[in-house]
């Protein structure tokens, strides 16, 4: 099935969020549909904080990996595009394209010293412009478009969301990722003012995947939760080797 048609799928489409080969590899024998990288994830991997502080050819090379060792579709967590011109960020789409990616996330903040939202009236214009470039390269990649009015607290978010999604889908839009909302009322108003699909992500708070496709919702992700929790793992059990003089926490 082709990407963007997992989007139209009766149920939510589960994405699994990776960060490696070995994350790619488990997505896949775990029967998941696609898969997304977390830029999160891979920055604190280099060792790096999220928000564009790696360069580009980083997330490039851990792109390229993922992608020679899985046949699952996978979509590219972008950020802001590393670029705040058009012509720049199209460049770093074809490059991914290039390396079999199907799909981009990309955001409308950026992390200068504190994260803020862009303008949304000019980067509906950059989402424009790389629309246009993808049809006249006759690219189709899967443009989700992650607007960060929940994750930033904006004041009456909901009424936000709506107004950045009517310019976001004008602009060319395939998708809408709304990360930090959970409340089932906001979800339902969110859904139901587009016709664009809606991607939420794992929140302490949030729906289980029933209530959220009898709420529309179309797109399920876990950014870069799994990942922490993983390494949260790691240390438990490391202490319990050091407590113990043992490694029978391993087994």
């Amino acid at each position: 099935m082709e990407f963007t048609e997992l989007h139209n799928q009766k149920k939510p489409l589960l994405i699994g969020n990776v960060w490696d080969v070995p994350s790619a590899k488990t997505a896949e024998r775990l029967n998941f549909q696609a898969i997304g990288t977390s830029s999160s994830a891979i920055a604190e991997l280099l060792g790096y904080n999220d928000g564009e502080e790696m360069i580009f050819s980083e997330l490039e090379y851990f792109v390229k990996r993922i992608a020679m060792h899985t046949n699952l579709p996978l979509s590219v967590d972008l950020e802001s595009g590393y670029s705040r011109k058009p012509k720049e960020i199209m460049d770093n789409i074809k490059r991914l394209w290039d390396l079999g990616v199907v799909g981009i996330n990309i955001e409308d903040s950026i992390l200068d010293e504190n994260r803020k939202l862009l303008n949304a009236d000019d980067f509906s214009k950059t989402l424009a412009n790389i629309r246009e470039e993808l049809e006249k390269e006759r690219m189709d990649v899967f443009v989700n478009v992650r607007t960060d009015t929940f994750l930033l607290g904006a004041s009456n978010a909901v009424e936000e969301t709506k107004r950045r999604i009517r310019l976001y889908e004008k602009a060319g839009a395939n998708g809408i990722f709304t990360p930090c909302i959970e409340n089932e009322a906001d979800i339902e108003e969110i859904v139901t003012s587009t016709t664009l699909p809606i991607n939420v992500m794992s929140m302490p708070n949030l729906p289980n995947f029933e209530t959220l496709a009898r709420l529309g919702v179309k797109r399920i992700s876990s950014g870069n939760l799994l990942f922490n929790e993983m390494y949260d793992q790691f240390e438990k059990i490391t202490k319990a080797i050091l407590s113990q003089k043992s490694f029978n926490s391993i087994f």
